[in-house]
């Protein structure tokens, strides 16, 4: 046997060694990585030692998710936010809880039912303004007794535990707030300080006068400067930057004409359709069919007048509509308002936000029958509202909808609150369940149209998806770095845009948009890492990270945009001194070719100078004794460098009596302990687990 075919077979039990021990280490660190992450999988953060549960978490965001619903919020968008009131409240809870304060029963029933209740605005009289007390009990003393444990969360998630929340909070403030006192002294020497005035002389050479190319700033001045001032300059959270390219993968003018031969094929079938809903469904259509009335006020199409005139059962065109060709069918028309107002109770059977089922029909109609026959013997809407409606949303307002426009509602919904005169109740049933509608409130009348669209997508074309992804993976498979990647952009005649402060819980990127698997991407990568093809609406984006700005104090590079013109002017600064010299005011005018000018009724407590702008040094120097009718040593200011000498320095008569100065002093300064949770949040411990797991 020859030693090449030795090495062969030896080789091959060697590799299928290897093979088989790097299965094993793969099915280890896999079965490792699993046990750590379940562990940690319901623990979303900690604040002092305190847990943030995930499942806990999750719930409150959704009924929140379902509170802002109408008014376009994402989940994506309540986690940060939802994030924030965790911490602050856990924050609040601990030095709460250090200092002993509760709110008893007694308290706890002066909060829900009180001059701050949470249930004030459902149980109070429209016309009288009064506050229906015993109303608010009995509705939630029957929800209660109802055992409904979905509403009975819902109550106390929403209204009680922010409510009590809310009172330890303002008690610990009230607590910190009135141990805030001004001493005399300090009150006393700030009132003779806001009533102070002086006038000067001085000489001025502006920093103008020295082109900033002329003064160089290194990295190390910057370095410098950032460790005299690091309160100043302190980054709050890590963050990265990236750079990125795009291959198009649009539709191109052929795809463009394939799509338009396409929906023209389907035209006369679509105009001759007798059942507009049946043959949409068919054939499919970008624009579902919306079995209602919309007012030429409301619609919103491209063409909207030739669509409007062409009459009842033709069709127009294809048009373009953003990325589609549509064809319109005029159905009929009516006279309605363009809005109106309704409140509604909802016993829903089926959630709007996730599809499962509620309740079965036959229950949901024997509440809402009872519900309608209660309010007609009398009963309080509110009261009924807030007890049975499944809708979050509207319930605070005692399910009253506000104002809307049509076809912001289901078919069914949006008919009845249109095709009725004010004051109509009745119940309808909708996908979402049964609803008891009362028409408040309508606009004036108008004409409105029923239309039904076929739309068909103009899509990029296989070939012109797979030229953008190919150009792609070959710009990608050229790239191994920041060098790399631009050079090859260069080449390709591409422009790298800039995308900063990315932070690992982002949801989205400036310029790009929402994309959580970019930054999932950009913070489990090393600086200087190319990314694979992100496909992203019509691109494909190619990315590599071009630094990170670490949690403390801010890198050079950052720090470069705000602090270089400080440190341009510092230099300046001591440049202009040495020609700032002489025995007077005029003979150092002299020598700097310069005037010497005047300001009058300077204030303590105004930083600004006629003529100059803000300049707080020169005010600090224009009320300093020993500068009385002598000249300065030169002064950096924020325009220029300047010596002074002060004419004279008075007292404007007091517009205010020092007791009411106190007072005012004394209200500020409580007002600014607590605009929010800052200081507390600064010398927490806080784990953040976010990014793991969403």
């Amino acid at each position: 046997m020859s030693i090449i075919q030795n090495i062969r077979e030896r080789g091959a039990w060697i590799i299928f060694g290897i093979i088989a021990i790097a299965l094993i280490a793969f099915l280890l660190q896999d079965g490792i990585g699993r046990k750590n992450r379940s562990n940690d999988i319901t623990t979303l953060g900690k604040v002092n030692g305190e847990v943030i549960n995930k499942i806990a978490f999750d719930e409150k965001l959704d009924i929140q998710v379902q509170q802002y619903a109408a008014q376009g919020v994402k989940r994506e968008q309540m986690i940060g936010y939802l994030w924030e009131q965790e911490i602050s409240r856990l924050l609040f809870k601990t030095e709460a809880d250090k200092l002993g304060i509760t709110v008893g029963s007694k308290e706890l029933s002066d909060v829900l039912f009180g001059n701050e209740s949470p249930f004030r605005q459902e149980f109070t009289d429209k016309n009288t303004g009064e506050f229906k007390v015993n109303d608010a009990k009995n509705a939630i003393a029957q929800i209660k007794k109802s055992k409904n444990k979905e509403q009975i969360n819902q109550i106390e998630k929403v209204y009680i535990e922010p409510a009590i929340e809310n009172r330890i909070r303002n008690k610990y403030q009230a607590l910190v707030v009135r141990g805030v006192q001004i001493p005399k002294w300090l009150a006393e020497k700030q009132y003779a300080e806001q009533n102070s005035i002086a006038s000067i002389k001085y000489v001025g050479v502006s920093y103008n006068t020295i082109s900033d190319s002329s003064i160089k700033v290194s990295n190390d001045d910057i370095a410098a400067y950032l460790k005299e001032n690091q309160a100043a300059y302190q980054v709050d959270e890590t963050s990265r930057n990236i750079g990125y390219i795009g291959f198009s993968a649009a539709p191109t003018s052929s795809d463009s004409l394939n799509a338009k031969n396409e929906i023209n094929a389907l035209k006369e079938a679509f105009k001759s359709a007798t059942d507009d809903a049946a043959y949409l469904n068919k054939v499919g259509t970008e624009i579902p069919f919306y079995n209602s009335y919309i007012s030429k006020k409301t619609l919103q199409i491209p063409e909207k007048d030739s669509v409007l005139s062409m009459g009842v059962g033709n069709v127009y065109g294809p048009y373009v509509d953003g990325r589609n060709y549509t064809i319109a069918k005029l159905l009929g028309t009516k006279q309605w308002s363009d809005s109106t107002s309704v409140r509604h109770i909802l016993i829903a059977t089926n959630n709007p936000q996730n599809g499962q089922q509620v309740r079965d029909d036959s229950t949901a109609k024997k509440i809402i029958d009872s519900v309608s026959a209660a309010i007609k013997g009398g009963a309080s809407f509110e009261t009924l509202c807030v007890q049975y409606s499944d809708d979050g949303g509207s319930k605070a307002n005692g399910g009253n909808l506000g104002m809307f426009a049509q076809a912001q509602m289901v078919p069914a919904f949006n008919d009845f609150a249109f095709d009725n005169p004010v004051g109509t109740k009745s119940v309808i049933k909708t996908e979402f369940g049964y609803h008891y509608i009362e028409i408040l409130k309508q606009t004036a009348k108008g004409p409105a149209y029923k239309i039904s669209y076929l739309s068909k997508p103009i899509n990029p074309s296989n070939e012109t998806i797979n030229a953008a992804a190919t150009a792609a993976a070959q710009f990608v498979a050229n790239s191994k770095d920041v060098k790399s990647f631009n050079e090859n952009a260069v080449k390709q005649n591409k422009q790298v845009l800039p995308a900063t402060g990315i932070k690992a819980n982002d949801f989205e990127i400036q310029g790009i948009g929402e994309t959580r698997q970019m930054v999932r991407w950009v913070f489990e990568k090393n600086v200087n890492a190319v990314s694979e093809p992100f496909e992203i609406a019509d691109n494909y984006l190619v990315a590599v990270i071009t630094s990170e700005e670490k949690k403390g104090l801010s890198s050079v590079e950052a720090a470069r945009p705000k602090v270089e013109g400080i440190i341009r002017d510092q230099k300046k600064a001591e440049k202009i001194k040495i020609s700032l010299k002489g025995s007077s005011l005029e003979a150092i005018a002299s020598n700097v070719k310069g005037l010497v000018q005047n300001a009058d009724s300077l204030s303590f407590a105004n930083s600004i100078v006629p003529g100059l702008g803000n300049e707080p040094k020169i005010i600090g120097a224009s009320f300093n004794k020993s500068l009385i009718n002598k000249t300065s040593t030169p002064i950096a200011g924020n325009s220029g460098v300047f010596v002074i000498s002060v004419n004279n320095q008075g007292a404007l008569q007091a517009q205010q009596e020092l007791t009411l100065y106190k007072e005012e002093l004394l209200n500020r300064t409580r007002s600014s302990i607590f605009r929010s949770n800052v200081s507390l949040k600064k010398i927490a411990k806080i784990e953040d687990n976010r990014f793991k797991l969403y």
